[in-house]
C-alpha cells in the first residue's frame, strides 16, 4: 500500500495542509506562482507550514553546491538532464498512473498552467511505468508537431528522457502475448521518432522545487 502524504500550500488560493493530492491541486491550479510540497507525515508537514516556504522550496540534493565551481562538472550536457529554475507554464505535462509494475498502464497529458487534460491514453492491459512516461513524451510530441505547437514538454522520469534522447526503450519487460499492446505502441513511438524531427524542449520536472507535477494521478 502506498505510503499516505501530506500536502503542505504555502501559497495558493487557501494556504493550509492538505491530505489529499486532489485537494492540494483544487487549491494551487489556476494560481499563479503557488508554492506547494508532499511531507511523509503530518508532523513534517506542520513544521514545514510554520517554517514558511522560505525553507522549504527549491530545498533538494540537485541544490547543494558544498564542493564550489567543482560541483557543475557532475552535470551531464545531454538533452535530459536539462532543467530549469523556473515553470515554463507554457507547455504540457505528461505523468503515468499504474497499478503495479508491471501491470495496466495510462498516461495522460495536460497543460501545465491550467490542469486541462489536452489527451489521455489507456488503460493498456500490462506495462511498465517508465514505458508509459515514454509513450506519454512522444505522444506529446506527435501532437504538438501536428498542430505546430513549440511548447515545452515537461515529464519526471529521468529513464524515459534517455530513452527517448536514445530514441529506444531499454526495458526488461518481456514480449508476449501479455504485454502485445505496449510493445506495438512502443515499436510505433520509435518509428515515429526515426522518421520525425522536433524543437520542442523535454525538460525533467523538479518534483522536489515543485510538487507533483501536474499530470500526477494522485496514487502515490
Amino acid at each position: 500500500m502506498a505510503k499516505k502524504k501530506y500536502y503542505v500550500v504555502w501559497v495558493g488560493k487557501k494556504p493550509g495542509i492538505y491530505s489529499s493530492w486532489a485537494d492540494c491541486q483544487a487549491q494551487t491550479n489556476h494560481f499563479d506562482k503557488a508554492k506547494f510540497k508532499s511531507f511523509e507525515s503530518r508532523e513534517q508537514a506542520e513544521k514545514a507550514y510554520r517554517d514558511g516556504w522560505q525553507h522549504h522550496w527549491g530545498k533538494g540534493k540537485v541544490n547543494k553546491t558544498t564542493n564550489g565551481p567543482s560541483n557543475r562538472k557532475t552535470t551531464s550536457s545531454r538533452p535530459s538532464d536539462v532543467t530549469s529554475e523556473k515553470i515554463d507554464y507554457n507547455s504540457i505535462s505528461v505523468d503515468v498512473g499504474t497499478r503495479g509494475n508491471p501491470g495496466p498502464v495510462e498516461y495522460q497529458g495536460v497543460d501545465t498552467r491550467t490542469g486541462e487534460v489536452i489527451f489521455s491514453y489507456g488503460p493498456i492491459s500490462k506495462g511498465t511505468n517508465n514505458l508509459g512516461e515514454f509513450l506519454a513524451i512522444v505522444h506529446a510530441l506527435a501532437y504538438l508537431k501536428k498542430i505546430g505547437s513549440n511548447k515545452t514538454v515537461y515529464t519526471d522520469s529521468r529513464n524515459a528522457m534517455i530513452w527517448l534522447e536514445k530514441k529506444a526503450v531499454s526495458t526488461t519487460l518481456k514480449r508476449d502475448e501479455s504485454t502485445a499492446e505496449i510493445w506495438e505502441l512502443i515499436d510505433r513511438a520509435h518509428d515515429w521518432l526515426r522518421h520525425n524531427t522536433y524543437e520542442n524542449k523535454v525538460l525533467k520536472w523538479e518534483t522536489k522545487k515543485w510538487g507533483e507535477i501536474k499530470a500526477d494521478y494522485g496514487r502515490k
